[in-house]
């Protein structure tokens, strides 16, 4: 397995994670949420999140091959996703809904805030262009990352500002959407090739 370690891969995979998770530009949801419930486990919802992107990274597959549907559609679908949410971040726009719940730690921070079903279909988008552990890596960086976030989003939203926080979710909306083409096009190519062969 640590034989695949690739320093521009775990880079690559952190960037694209980071960005769908966009922690960053639900500084705003996570202070509100803190307001209104008083307290967030930070520490409970980052693990919980972690430990299902990396579960569906490996059960993912599985359940893709019982139902019959490759790894390569998988990721185009997952470009898709991808793309929908750089498009969400750039123009600020909201396609897709964050409900809220009586509780503020694995629900809805955890999920689906954090691990919701644009990082799951991500991290399983990842898997047919990378290799698991530079995949594992670049979850545990955004993990802690997360949890740096949530335990500071008070601090943070005071110092950074909301017009700095909305400046940075379109640059990595940018960043989200070269990715997404990337993703497309390198399993599109994959999948091209396998019909062609037939």
């Amino acid at each position: 397995m640590f034989e695949h370690f690739d320093l521009r891969e775990i880079l690559t995979c952190t960037m694209v994670l980071f960005a769908v998770i966009d922690i960053v530009g639900s500084i705003p949801i996570i202070v509100s949420l803190k307001q209104k419930f008083g307290k967030i486990e930070s520490g409970k919802a980052a693990i919980v999140a972690g430990l299902l992107m990396i579960v569906f990274l490996f059960v993912g597959k599985k359940i893709l091959t019982f139902i019959g549907v490759d790894v390569n559609s998988f990721a185009i679908a997952g470009a898709f996703i991808i793309f929908i949410i750089a498009i969400e971040m750039i123009l600020g726009i909201q396609i897709q809904r964050h409900e809220e719940s009586a509780s503020a730690s694995i629900v809805p921070i955890a999920f689906p805030l954090i691990a919701g079903a644009g990082t799951l279909t991500t991290t399983l988008s990842l898997k047919a262009e990378y290799h698991d552990i530079n995949i594992i890596l670049g979850i545990i960086l955004n993990i802690f990352f997360v949890y740096v976030v949530l335990k500071s989003a008070n601090w943070l939203e005071r110092k950074i500002g909301i017009g700095t926080l909305k400046v940075l979710e379109k640059v990595f909306g940018i960043i989200l959407m070269a990715i997404a083409i990337k993703l497309f096009t390198a399993n599109f190519a994959q999948l091209f090739q396998m019909y062609v062969k037939f």
